[in-house]
């Protein structure tokens, strides 16, 4: 029975990134991107449980890039493509540039095959994680609903839309090393870039609240480039 564990939750990763979608077509924006924290946080918990329980297995590895691809991948194209229908629609073009929202989709099904057969990616990543860019998906709706009719006005277009479909797929499968969150040991010196990270997380969702979330992303890959470039 221990052994199935972690493959448990992650089936439960899987049933909300499908909940997760059934609201997203639903027009639901706010449930959909609710989802995918819930998603996260039995993503974190699968691999957190079998580390604990020592039991890891071909299968739970497959399972888990699966339950990513849906959870972390189809969920947050379907909540771009909504908020491309949201948006001005600019005649025939739109029935074309709506689909771009599925880049993410794409690239995500790339980045999670890369993962399995990448050798390198045991301490740090290779490309920006799934979770990370539907996390960065899922604070729009929340963005455009605390942030007035600025925010709705600038995230609502279809251009800006289009943009982030397209920056999102290269973040996915760009050959820069980020940083990991897999601690080995607390030591400061070893986690100091993770320290960081964590504190500024805290400190900008406390100011920012959903808002912090691109300005994180934006600090994680900066801080990723200085430690593989500049210091290691």
């Amino acid at each position: 029975m221990r052994k199935h564990i972690p493959n448990a939750v992650t089936c439960l990763n899987l049933l909300s990134g499908c909940i997760g979608v059934t609201f997203a077509f639903s027009n639901n924006l706010t449930y959909a991107a609710i989802f995918i924290f819930i998603a996260a946080g039995f993503d974190f918990m699968d691999g957190m449980s079998a580390r604990i329980l020592k039991v890891h297995s071909p299968l739970g590895k497959e399972l888990d890039s699966l339950a990513d691809m849906v959870s972390f991948g189809f969920l947050p194209a379907s909540i771009v493509y909504q908020l491309f229908l949201q948006a001005p629609q600019l005649g025939e073009m739109s029935v074309y540039l709506n689909y771009s929202a599925f880049f993410i989709a794409m690239f995500s099904a790339l980045r999670l095959a890369k993962f399995n057969i990448d050798p390198r990616q045991g301490d740090h990543f290779i490309g920006l994680p799934t979770p990370a860019v539907a996390i960065l998906v899922a604070s729009l709706p929340f963005i455009t609903a605390g942030g007035g009719s600025f925010w709705m006005a600038f995230i609502q277009n279809p251009f800006f839309l289009f943009i982030f479909s397209i920056g999102s797929g290269i973040l996915l499968v760009m050959e820069v090393p980020l940083i990991s969150f897999k601690f080995k040991n607390f030591e400061l010196k070893e986690n100091l870039f993770r320290y960081i990270l964590i504190l500024s997380a805290v400190i900008l969702i406390l100011i920012f609240k959903f808002a912090a979330v691109p300005i994180l992303i934006f600090l994680y890959i900066v801080l990723s480039i200085i430690q593989f470039t500049f210091i290691r």
